[in-house]
């Protein structure tokens, strides 16, 4: 069992930047990928970037590419989304999750997931 619980969304404006933090209770932290999702009202569930176990490997979504950083800090059982240069097309709740597939980026290959946090770039 692991449970996920994220913070740090909020409202910015466009250009501003936000560090989303997502909390893990549970053992074996340290051997899940973790992911950051995000989700608008009336679209689908959207990949933004993933973390190996280890913290070396990342990937991020084309649309985030350059303006997000993923990190993690696996003594503190902890996974950030640093948002920089935000736009208000990133405007959504934003999901962790963590997963046992090495190069998941699917929601379905994610087996835990936090409540989620609303983060709103405001024009």
């Amino acid at each position: 069992q692991v449970q996920l619980v994220e913070s740090g969304g909020g409202l910015v404006q466009a250009g501003g930047s936000l560090r989303l933090s997502c909390a893990a209770s549970g053992r074996a932290f340290n051997t899940y990928v973790m992911g950051w999702f995000r989700q608008a009202p009336g679209k689908e569930r959207e990949f933004v970037a993933r973390i190996g176990s280890s913290g070396h490997s990342t990937y991020y979504a084309d649309s985030v590419k350059g303006r997000f950083t993923i990190s993690r800090d696996n003594p503190k059982n902890t996974v950030y989304l640093q948002m920089n240069s935000l736009k208000p097309e990133d405007t959504a709740v934003y999901y962790c999750a963590a997963s046992s597939y090495y190069s998941a980026f699917r929601p379905s290959e994610y087996r835990y997931w936090g409540q989620g946090t609303q983060v709103t770039v405001s024009s």
